[in-house]
């Protein structure tokens, strides 16, 4: 999965901003090439859940569409915890054949980690990133 640096900056500020919650949004782009990231609102205000609201996925969906892109990926903070999917994330997003997810950890918050995921059901696999 390709995510330029400033993209990367984005989700890391958002997960800054709302913690000790959760932070959620959306990555789109074309294929594996994210361009934008898109906030969205936690639906759950939780400090270990996320959700964004099915109307509000909708719109960020258009919104991608409106510039020739798709929707390439969830992205959420984990406040305290190692950015790797949690068995509550998998158990979210088992329902959907594969998805890709991008997470933020701010377990140590002088120094963020971002790391991205391909969820399979129960199985998940890291995805390496680049700066695209």
């Amino acid at each position: 999965m390709r995510i330029p640096p400033e993209l990367i900056e984005e989700i890391v500020a958002h997960a800054r901003e709302v913690a000790p919650e959760e932070c959620c949004g959306v990555l789109t782009g074309l294929g594996t090439q994210a361009t934008h990231v898109e906030r969205a609102e936690n639906e759950f205000a939780h400090r270990m859940r996320y959700r964004i609201a099915p109307d509000e996925l909708f719109r960020l969906t258009q919104l991608a569409g409106s510039r020739g892109e798709d929707v390439i990926a969830t992205y959420h903070s984990h406040p305290r915890s190692e950015a790797y999917p949690s068995q509550t994330d998998i158990n979210e997003v088992s329902q959907w054949d594969e998805s890709f997810h991008v997470i933020c950890s701010l377990e140590d918050p002088a120094n963020p980690v971002v790391r991205a995921f391909a969820i399979r059901r129960t199985h998940v696999d890291e995805l390496e990133l680049s700066d695209g």
